[in-house]
């Protein structure tokens, strides 16, 4: 059995198994539900929170199994497994046994970081590991959550003191539920733009409830934060509020003034749901794994920096297979 990146994703050769392909596939393990990583496929293996927030985003998901983490099931002849990923509301790895008990895990997108609203990751032990390299490069070392959240919390204070409406820039689906579930529990009203409450409203049908909130429609109300999609606030759409200030939450807030530029906002939090370089290597670390492939991201920098605390690494970039085992 090899791993093959195809041009719709990751496949495992030798089995109908894909891992996150990016288009229909005839079986597809779906990893969590950020765009990026879901289609419309014939057969769909997932956690249930990630089947209902796929539903929300894609609609009818055709043939889904939902899979509760660490109850194993048989594919053919292999065992599968879904561990927590810590990424966003129902993330998952996936764990491979073959028949002679070799093992091989896809993490998928992960995060080590105690997290308000996604399952805490689990170290998923393993012969080979396939570890996504978003920040992968030595310069990603994020400060605790904790830290980032409490400083967060002082510029919206801050700026609801001069009587400024606080705009907090982050994804619809994860980002965005950890930074208003901070908020909410300390007392502050939230708004969202309809994308980002729709997504919140299924985290509390999931189990995490964040209130209070309510749907923006083009007013902030005194007091409350608004959260609202990066994509979408260049356009005007948050003309209408002033004063305002903005600040975007992204693990790309390392890179320095370049985030706030890209992203059009007044400052930048490094904020994110995906492990730092420094986690990647103690996670790759914890699993046992012999053998690491890193893919994504900052792949060949994560491979190298692998190789120089004696694990055997290599990056899987362009459409290509790499044996296993």
């Amino acid at each position: 059995m090899s791993v093959e990146l195809r041009r719709n994703g990751l496949h495992l050769t030798g089995t109908p198994l894909s891992l996150d392909a990016k288009r229909k596939s005839p079986l597809s393990f779906v990893s969590h539900a950020h765009a990026d990583h879901i289609a419309r496929h014939e057969r769909t293996i997932a956690t249930a929170a990630t089947l209902r927030l796929m539903a929300h985003r894609l609609g009818t998901v055709h043939a889904p199994l939902a899979v509760p983490y660490g109850r194993p099931f048989a594919l053919g002849p292999l065992t599968l497994e879904l561990l927590p990923a810590g990424h966003v509301l129902g993330s998952a790895q996936i764990r491979v046994t073959r028949e002679d008990g070799k093992r091989i895990v896809y993490t998928g997108d992960i995060s080590l970081a105690p997290s308000l609203t996604a399952e805490p990751a689990q170290v998923a032990e393993c012969d080979v590991l396939v570890i996504e390299s978003t920040f992968g490069h030595p310069r990603y070392v994020f400060p605790p959550r904790e830290e980032v959240l409490g400083q967060v919390e002082s510029w919206v204070r801050r700026h609801l003191e001069r009587g400024a409406v606080p705009v907090l820039l982050a994804y619809a689906l994860g980002k965005s539920q950890e930074a208003m579930k901070y908020l909410a529990d300390r007392g502050f009203p939230l708004v969202a733009h309809p994308s980002i409450y729709e997504v919140t409203k299924l985290y509390g049908e999931l189990g995490v409830p964040i209130e209070p909130l309510r749907r923006y429609e083009g007013r902030v109300e005194p007091g409350e934060v608004l959260f609202f999609p990066p994509h979408l606030h260049r356009g005007g759409a948050l003309a209408p509020l002033w004063p305002r200030a903005t600040a975007v939450l992204t693990g790309w807030a390392v890179d320095g003034a370049g985030a706030t530029r890209r992203y059009g906002a007044d400052v930048a939090f490094p904020l994110s749901d995906h492990a730092d370089c420094p986690s990647l290597v103690r996670y790759a670390k914890a699993t046992g794994a012999r053998d690491v492939i890193t893919l994504h991201g900052f792949a060949e920098e994560l491979a190298e920096v692998l190789r120089g605390h004696g694990l055997d690494a290599r990056a899987l970039g362009a459409p290509r297979q790499l044996s296993l085992l």
